[in-house]
């Protein structure tokens, strides 16, 4: 049987449209390239749903895509007019200063979302809240879909699973489960916490896929996946960029930051190591010893330069009111905001990182063709954490 190849990409919010530029560059090079397995969370949960759900050539749908986050402003992703805004601001601050008071109105985040789910549905085709190109495309070739949400009532990890035959599986504080998949679980898996608000999916609240799935990879490996592509949006800063030290007490804006690359960024790399450990346990042993384990190749890919600088050049074209609530958590007193990064809806900014991801892809090619065409070199899977 020939190797199935997934794609995975994970999250970052605005971050995700260099992922965009990652796969144009791939698919100049392969326009018609065969992704049986798609997996996303958080805004990588957006391109998978993309990609699943629209019809045509990989090359087209990615053409498509990337018109999509060329054309992105933050009104198209979240309600940004000053009335809006303060009325938002007002209802937190009844609701804290008020003790919990039942009279107090409850906020359920610090934006409204409402025209990313009117450019979901319009982006991936639903009707009535459903995917139907998911189920035709998976007709003709693609074999599973798979979205992450995290349930806030348990938190647990949830993976919905959309694929030919049902799929399901359990392991400590994530399961995977068979469904069909809708725009709600696109807006639940995308849903910064806090941020943005969380989306009800049968009887429980959801959020942000990335916050509790420490595997990221996990659902490719369950689905059969015998290679990953997978596409972080994390930059891995080297001993000679760190910061230097400071007395100054570290805005919102630094410690929000650490805390989202923590949940949306840090894990991915973190499990492409761990696959990397334990493709190497795997291929000690004979295959008798195996139990049924086979190695998994990965290729990672992820920006060769530091996306939160660029953000913080990008922030003045932000909506006025926006972006004074942004620089009242500290924008403007650091050089990386890293929460910037992932919250700056903007076309000329998503623009600059799909350019970023083309770059980088192209730089890679040779390596990506080799990985794609299926050349079995260790120096392709070496994540190089243990040189960093």
């Amino acid at each position: 049987m020939a190797p199935k190849l997934a794609l995975v990409m994970g999250g970052g919010g605005a971050r995700a449209a260099y992922q965009a530029g990652v796969l144009r560059a791939i698919a100049r090079r392969y326009p018609e390239l065969d992704l049986p397995i798609l997996a996303g969370v958080s805004a990588g949960a957006i391109n998978t749903a993309f990609l699943a759900s629209n019809e045509g050539s990989f090359g087209q749908r990615v053409e498509e895509l990337e018109e999509l986050w060329r054309g992105l402003s933050t009104e198209r992703v979240l309600r940004s007019d000053a009335l809006t805004l303060l009325k938002t601001a007002a209802r937190w601050a009844l609701r804290l200063s008020s003790g919990s008071s039942t009279l107090a109105p409850r906020p359920r985040a610090m934006v409204d979302t409402a025209p990313l789910r009117e450019l979901l549905t319009h982006a991936l085709r639903a009707h009535e809240g459903a995917l139907p190109g998911i189920a035709r495309n998976l007709a003709r070739g693609l074999e599973a879909v798979a979205i992450t949400t995290t349930d806030y009532a348990s938190g647990t990890s949830i993976t919905h699973v959309q694929s030919k035959t049902p799929r399901a599986w359990v392991r400590p504080h994530r399961v995977g489960v068979a469904t069909d998949l809708t725009v709600e679980h696109i807006m639940a898996s995308s849903a910064l916490p806090l941020f943005f608000p969380a989306v009800r999916i049968a009887s429980t609240w959801h959020g942000d896929g990335g916050i509790g799935l420490t595997a990221p990879l996990s659902p490719a490996v369950h689905l059969g996946a015998d290679r990953i592509l997978a596409i972080s949006t994390r930059y891995e800063r080297s001993s000679r960029e760190a910061p230097p030290a400071s007395e100054q007490y570290p805005p919102p804006t630094q410690v929000i930051g650490l805390l989202m690359s923590a949940i949306f960024l840090d894990m991915l790399d973190q499990d492409a190591l761990n696959l990397e450990r334990v493709n190497g346990l795997i291929e000690g042993l004979s295959e008798e010893r195996r139990a049924g384990l086979r190695p998994v190749r990965l290729l990672l890919l992820r920006p060769t330069r530091n996306i939160a600088s660029l953000a913080a050049q990008y922030e003045n074209r932000l909506p006025q009111p926006y972006r004074f609530l942004m620089r009242g958590t500290g924008t403007k007193e650091t050089r990386t905001p890293e929460s910037l990064s992932m919250v700056l809806f903007e076309g000329s900014y998503t623009s600059e990182l799909i350019a970023m991801g083309e770059e980088d892809t192209e730089r890679r090619m040779d390596e990506i063709a080799a990985f794609l065409e299926g050349e079995d070199r260790a120096a392709l899977y070496a994540t190089g954490f243990r040189r960093v």
